[in-house]
Order: C-alpha cells, then structure tokens, then sequence
C-alpha cells in the first residue's frame, strides 16, 4: 500500500510539474526501503512519464539546450552509479541537498526580477555533470531542473526540455542498472505492478498544472525544488 500512494503522489507532482517524482517516492519510502531498492523501481515508473510529458510538450523543445545537457548528464551517471552500489554516500547528499536549497532560494528572490538567466558553458558543464552524478546515485533531477528553470520561458517549456533529457537519461541508466545487478526481473515486475497508480498520479497533475495560473506552476516549481534540497538534507541524518 505504501508503494501504492507513494506512486501516486510523487507523479502526480510530475504531472504539475515535470521534476521532484523521485524525491517524493523516495522520501516516503526511504523509512521501510534501501535507495538501492527504491531507485531502480522509480525509474522504471519514471521513464513512461517522461515520454508522456516530452511529447505533450514536444513543440517547445530547445535541442541546442537539450543536446548538450544530454551528453553531460549521461557523463555524470557513471560515478553517480559506481557510488550507488560502493560507498556511504551520506556527505555527497548533504552536499548535493545544501546546494539545491541555494539555487531554489535564488531562483525565488530572481521572480521579483523577471529576466531570463544567461546561458553560460561554464555553468552549463557544472550543472550537467553534477546533475548526471546526483541521477546515478538517486534518481534526482533537482539540480538539472534548478538550470533548465533559469534559462527556459515557461512551465511548458521546462516540462518539455527537463523530459527531453530524462528520457537519454533514463535509457543509459537502465542500461547500466541491468549490467550492475541493481535492476533486475524481479524489480521489473514490482514496477509493472505500480503502473495503474502512476498513471493515475500523472494525469491528475497533468490536468491540474493546466488548470492553474503559470505563474504559480513556476512558483510550485521553485517550491519544490527547495523542498527538494532540504529532504535530502534530512534524508542524510
């Protein structure tokens, strides 16, 4: 049953808005379960939704962001995986946690200033790598989300390009879970078990996001991201 809600709550944020799934599952059920067992489970569930909202959005993607960002992710994803499975990864979540907060609260005072954040390569190549580590280890795109927020128009347009890279993303990473043993038959089919309750979560968000104004869905957006630094501060004690 706790699989059940956590399902349906963590994608009814996606739905609303496109990023936080995997910080709302985990923390529901990271008191009863392993990361290890919880990330694999929520990529699976993960992957569907982030082609749903990539192609209800697919006319507001920006390749020459997505491309880039791609390759830097995917280059992030193989220590992020190597320290799933080897080490006591408490200090890179604090770490990964104390930073997200910051940009979250730089990104709520930058509402009262609406201009659009310049894209820099150097910022650009941070983000991009730690974002690939930070999803290898758990799943989380916060950070990834922290710099496509800054430098995209609208809520359609980073649900749109957030997805775009997830979907790369989650391709290489299942790839990769299979071949570390972190994936596995088993895990597959617990997740085939969860679908109907994903599904459900993610259309209700979906339905709600367009009922809303898009100065709130980017407010909820801001909301969630700092939330989301501080769970896994407090995830990390």
């Amino acid at each position: 049953m706790a699989w059940m809600i956590a399902a349906v709550c963590a994608f009814f944020i996606k739905g609303l808005c496109g990023f936080a799934n995997t910080l709302v599952f985990s923390a529901i059920l990271s008191f009863g379960s392993a990361n290890i067992n919880i990330t694999p489970v929520e990529l699976l569930l993960g992957f569907p939704t982030n082609l749903i909202l990539a192609w209800k959005e697919r006319k507001s993607i920006q390749w020459k962001l997505c491309i880039p960002l791609m390759l830097l992710v995917l280059a992030g994803n193989l220590p992020g995986i190597f320290l799933l499975k080897n080490t006591d990864s408490r200090t890179v979540k604090i770490f990964f946690g104390i930073v997200i907060v910051f940009i979250g609260m730089e990104m709520f005072f930058r509402e009262y200033y609406p201009r659009k954040a310049r894209e820099s390569r150097a910022v650009l190549v941070c983000i991009g790598i730690l974002s690939g580590i930070l999803s290898g280890m758990y799943g989380i795109g916060a950070m990834l989300a922290a710099y496509v927020g800054r430098v995209t128009r609208d809520s359609a347009s980073f649900k749109a390009n957030m997805c775009a890279v997830f979907i790369t993303e989650n391709l290489f990473r299942i790839f990769l879970y299979i071949t570390a043993g972190i994936l596995t038959k088993q895990t597959a089919v617990w997740a085939a078990c969860l679908y109907p309750a994903m599904l459900a979560g993610l259309f209700a968000g979906m339905k709600s996001s367009s009922l809303l104004d898009e100065g709130i869905v980017k407010k909820l957006v801001i909301l969630m991201l700092i939330l989301s630094g501080g769970a896994l501060i407090v995830q990390s004690f």
